[in-house]
């Protein structure tokens, strides 16, 4: 068992005005090591994704306004993902306080919009594809929501897994944009959902 390691559940205090919802918003006390990981691990992801884009030649295929839309869900979803497994936005999302679970579903549901997005600029209206994916977003939400807590991780995953599979093997998507589902329900369903305790070394506590 490690001993030098310990949970730090204390939430700092935050600012007011926009620059405090921000914080409020990605998890007050993020640590310089985990803004360092969310910038450099973001421009690689970033870059990869770009690159992949590229590879696949979509500029005769793809509109301006597509191409935008692909950047912005893009970004969201990588930065969503590092973002969320942060001690910082773990503490926040899965601290003990009223509304906790009421922030973390809304979270989630705002998330269909994304979906509705997709489906109608860059799938031509396929609303079977936003439709599906939603009802895999709604039923892997609440079974990790409301599974037991030593099992959460688990359940998160396995959902995660079903979403990922449906959308490789039943649902049409376009090669170019394969990366989305992984990175969608990544974010939501295990980055966001799933409680972990936020652990530092004792020796800088």
């Amino acid at each position: 068992m490690r001993t030098d390691l310990t949970t730090d559940w204390e939430i700092p205090a935050t600012s007011g005005g926009f620059t405090g919802g921000l914080e409020r918003f990605m998890g007050p006390g993020k640590s310089r090591a985990e803004s360092a990981v969310e910038l450099g691990g973001g421009t690689v992801c970033a870059a990869l994704l770009a690159a992949g884009l590229w590879s696949t030649d979509l500029r005769p295929v793809w509109s301006t306004t597509q191409f935008v839309v692909v950047a912005l869900i893009g970004l969201d979803l990588i930065g969503g993902v590092l973002t969320n497994a942060t001690n910082a936005a773990k503490r926040w999302y899965h601290r003990q306080a009223p509304g906790t679970r009421r922030a973390r579903l809304t979270f989630v549901g705002a998330h269909l919009l994304r979906l509705g997005v997709m489906g109608l600029v860059m799938l031509e209206g396929d609303w079977t594809w936003a439709l599906a994916n939603g009802a895999l977003l709604l039923a892997g939400t609440a079974a990790v929501e409301f599974a037991p807590l030593p099992v959460k991780r688990p359940v998160s995953m396995a959902s995660w897994t079903a979403a990922v599979l449906t959308n490789l093997f039943w649902l049409d998507v376009p090669a170019a944009l394969l990366w989305f589902a992984p990175l969608f329900f990544l974010k939501l369903l295990v980055c966001h959902l799933v409680p972990e305790a936020p652990l530092k070394r004792s020796h800088d506590a």
